[in-house]
């Protein structure tokens, strides 16, 4: 990775769940190369090793079920242990989990959806806490979804899993800012990753095809170091009064979707609409 970019996490101990690819792997990158050391946390055991053998020595892997409490608990207790500290946990494991009618869905995959975004979540929070409190300081982070936000942005399981994530975290930021520890969530837009691929093609490994697929109606697609570049700040300093929030990061899909009809065909030329549709 070579030297820090700007050092804005310098000395910082993080752990990145779901770390071994998407966006995931994009936030390990980038924190390792703004000078923290990071854990590695993923079920993708391969994709893991090889990760932290490119990161080098700030950086480790361990294999971990984020739905698991003990697994959980080892995670971190292994990052306070290894590097001396915990300052950040980034809780962004996720599945796409359930899809279907609600009238079909299948309850098996359901139930997988909310244990590993919310339970995994929670879990991640409360024992990113544990060993925080005492310290008086960290950063807890969330991957939520604007599907998390409105309806029709996500499958059923998935949307009331991330809506559940975004309510953790404003009600813990409620509890830990008296701790000196902040919370936040991050709803990432569609993203250049292999869940996205599989999602939209059948193939997680067809990057360069879905990555076409989102730039069909011209625009730049997301990638993960763009949510790599929100988590850095939230991890920072520079967020230091920054809790209790939702940070979209979607290319304006949620709020800005567009294209305006009162800004083009009939409605581009400059006008009034006043009473009764009198125009100035």
């Amino acid at each position: 990775m070579g030297e820090a970019v700007t050092g804005r996490i310098e000395g910082k101990v993080a752990i990145v769940t779901g770390g071994a690819s998407g966006i995931g792997a994009g936030t390990a990158r980038r924190f390792v190369a703004e000078g923290a050391r990071v854990v590695v946390a993923d079920l993708q055991e391969d994709a893991g090793k090889a990760l932290v053998d490119e990161l080098g020595e700030a950086a480790r892997f361990v294999r971990t079920d984020v739905a698991d409490e003990d697994d959980v608990a080892a995670l971190v207790d292994y990052a306070a242990e290894e590097f001396g500290r915990l300052d950040v946990m980034f809780n962004n494991a996720g599945i796409i989990g359930a899809i279907g009618s609600i009238a079909k869905c299948r309850m098996s995959d359901v139930d997988r959806t909310f244990s590993v975004i919310l339970r995994g979540t929670f879990l991640g929070t409360k024992h990113a806490a544990r060993v925080m409190i005492p310290r008086r300081s960290g950063v807890i982070l969330s991957t939520a979804s604007p599907g998390g936000m409105h309806g029709g942005l996500g499958p059923h399981a998935y949307s009331a899993a991330k809506a559940g994530v975004i309510g953790l975290t404003r009600s813990v930021a409620a509890e830990l800012r008296h701790h000196g520890i902040r919370v936040n969530a991050i709803a990432p837009g569609a993203v250049v990753s292999a869940m996205t691929a599989d999602l939209v093609l059948n193939d997680p490994t067809d990057l360069a095809r879905v990555t076409e697929a989102l730039s069909a109606g011209g625009e730049r697609p997301g990638m993960p170091e763009d949510i790599a570049a929100a988590a850095l700040y939230l991890a920072s300093d520079e967020a230091a009064f920054v809790t209790g929030s939702v940070h979209l990061i979607d290319g304006g899909i949620t709020y800005a979707s567009g294209p305006s009809a009162f800004a083009r065909g009939d409605h581009e030329e400059p006008a009034g609409i006043l009473e009764a549709g009198r125009r100035s």
